[in-house]
C-alpha cells in the first residue's frame, strides 16, 4: 500500500524549534489530531504504548527500570506517554543526565492529573514537572488552510506586520455551503483520506461516541455513564460560543436525567475538557468600564465544531436550512483557524461583552502584547454591526486612555470582520473585511 501523503502543519515548524531549545517536547491536544504523525516527520525512533502486542512487555519494563524505554535514537517518540506516566520523570532525568537538546517527543491525548498517591501504582506515578527540560505545545485539528481547503492568499501574522497590507479584491472560493460541510467534517486529518462526504461526515460522529463510550471512562479510571456524556455535550453544543451558565446547562441535562446534580456535571465535563473536547473561552477583561459591567463567564466552545455538529445531531441539510445555529458553529471553526495561525507567536483567545452590548466575538492576544479585536459574522448582512461593535470598543478604549498618562491602555491592532462571504476588503473605517477561506498562518 503507497504511503499516504503528509500534509503539512503549522505545528511542523513551532516542534523543530522546540527541539532546538530544549530536551524534550510535549505535543498535547486531542486525539485523532496528526499528533503522532507530526511527530514522526522529526523522530529518529518510535515507542508506541498503546501496541496491545507489546503493551504489557511495555508496562513490566516501566516497573523494574524505566530508562530502558528511552534507549533509542534521537530524537525518540514516546506516543501516548501518559499510560505510562513515570516516563515523564525518566524523560526528565534522561534530559539531565545527557546535556542535550531535542531527545525525546511525547505525545498524548490526555491530560493526566499529577498523582504520587501512595496506593497509586509506581509506574502509574508522575512526580516532576519537568519545567526547563520538557516543553509544551498544544495542536488543534487542522485549520482550513492546512486542509487546503483555504486559498491562503491573506497571512494574519503578516497583517500585524503590516497594517496597511492590501487586501482588496482578494476571493474566497468557499461557498456557505461548503463551509457547513467543513465545518460538519472537522479538521481530522483521516477525514482527508474519504472521498464520500457521508463517509467523510462519520469522522467526527464516531470521535463523539469513542469519547461518550470509553474515553471518559478511560481518562482517569472512574467510570461515567456514556448517556449523561452525550447530554453534557449536546447541551455545550446548543450553548455553543455563548455565555451559558452552568445552571443552566444543568437544567438543560436534568430535563432528561433528572438525578443529575451539579458536582456531578461539573466533574464530567472536566474529564471532557482533560480529554481536549471541550475548550471554553475566557473574558477579556480590560480596566475600560466598571468590572461588574464586563461579563467575565466563560464563552462555551468545544476544540472543534465538528464535535458539537455531532453532539447536537445536526447535519450539512439540516444547518443550510438554519443559518442563525450555523452561525455559532462558524464563530467556532474561526476560533479553531485562529489558534492555530497564531501558535508561532503564542496565540492566546479571549472575548470581550459588557452589559451594554458593546462585544467582540474574539480578541486574540500575541505574545508580544499585541492583540487584534474580531468579531465572526456570516453573511454580508451582518458586517456593518460588527464593524460598528469594534469600533466602539476602540473609541471606549482612547476615551479612557485620555487622562491616563502613566499606564495607558494599548489600543487594538487589527480590527477584523471574518466572514463566510466571497470578498476580501478594507473599510474605509479601517476595519478589515476578510473571509475565512482566505486566511492561512
Amino acid at each position: 500500500m503507497a504511503d499516504k501523503e503528509y500534509l503539512s502543519r503549522i505545528a511542523d515548524d513551532e516542534l523543530a524549534l522546540r527541539l532546538e531549545a530544549f530536551g524534550a517536547v510535549q505535543i498535547k491536544g486531542p486525539k485523532w489530531c496528526g499528533k503522532t504523525t507530526t511527530a514522526e516527520q522529526q523522530a529518529k525512533s518510535f515507542i508506541k504504548l498503546q501496541d496491545p502486542d507489546k503493551r504489557e512487555g511495555y508496562l513490566a519494563t516501566a516497573r523494574t527500570k524505566p530508562s530502558i524505554l528511552l534507549k533509542g535514537e534521537t530524537p525518540r517518540l514516546i506516543d501516548e506517554w501518559q499510560d505510562i506516566p513515570i516516563l515523564w520523570d525518566a524523560v526528565r532525568n534522561a534530559v539531565d543526565q545527557r546535556g542535550l537538546k531535542g531527545q525525546f517527543i511525547l505525545t498524548g491525548s490526555t491530560v493526566i492529573k499529577n498523582n504520587g498517591d501512595e496506593d497509586t501504582p509506581e509506574e502509574q506515578k508522575q512526580m516532576h514537572t519537568g519545567t526547563g527540560r520538557i516543553a509544551t505545545m498544544t495542536m488543534y485539528p487542522m485549520s482550513l488552510y492546512e486542509s487546503k481547503e483555504s486559498s491562503g492568499e491573506i497571512s494574519f501574522l503578516e497583517l500585524f506586520d503590516n497594517k496597511s497590507l492590501d487586501i482588496d479584491g482578494i476571493t474566497s472560493k468557499l461557498s456557505i455551503e461548503e463551509l457547513i460541510m467543513l465545518a460538519c467534517r472537522g479538521g481530522w486529518p483521516d477525514s482527508l483520506n474519504v472521498k464520500s462526504e457521508r463517509a467523510q461526515l462519520l469522522i467526527a460522529k464516531d470521535y463523539l461516541n469513542k469519547v461518550c463510550e470509553d474515553d471518559i471512562s478511560r481518562v482517569d479510571g472512574v467510570q461515567r455513564n456514556p448517556e449523561l456524556a452525550r447530554l453534557i455535550l449536546r447541551s455545550y453544543a446548543r450553548n455553543l460560543c455563548t455565555l451559558a451558565k452552568k445552571t443552566a446547562m444543568l437544567a438543560d441535562v436534568k430535563v432528561e436525567m433528572e438525578t443529575t446534580v451539579q458536582a456531578t456535571f461539573d466533574e464530567y465535563v472536566d474529564a471532557l475538557k482533560r480529554l481536549f473536547v471541550l475548550e471554553d473561552i475566557d473574558a477579556w477583561c480590560p480596566a475600560i468600564r466598571s468590572a461588574t459591567a464586563i461579563r467575565s463567564g466563560k464563552k462555551r466552545c468545544f476544540i472543534d465544531p465538528s464535535i458539537a455538529v455531532a453532539a447536537m445531531g445536526a447535519s450539512p441539510k439540516s444547518l443550510e436550512l438554519d443559518l442563525k445555529t450555523f452561525g455559532f458553529i462558524f464563530e467556532c471553526m474561526c476560533i479553531r483557524d485562529l489558534r492555530v495561525y497564531s501558535q508561532a507567536m503564542g496565540g492566546r483567545v479571549s472575548y470581550y461583552h459588557d452589559r451594554y452590548g458593546l462585544e467582540a466575538d474574539i480578541v486574540l492576544h500575541l505574545d508580544d502584547q499585541r492583540y487584534a479585536l474580531i468579531e465572526c459574522k456570516l453573511g454580508s448582512r451582518d458586517i456593518d454591526e460588527g464593524a460598528t461593535h469594534l469600533l466602539q470598543l476602540q473609541e471606549l478604549i482612547r476615551e479612557r486612555n485620555k487622562p491616563e498618562k502613566q499606564m495607558p491602555l494599548r489600543e487594538p491592532d487589527l480590527l477584523i470582520v471574518l466572514t463566510g462571504g466571497e470578498f476580501a476588503y478594507t473599510r474605509e473605517d479601517g476595519v478589515k473585511v476578510i473571509p475565512l477561506g482566505c486566511l492561512k498562518d
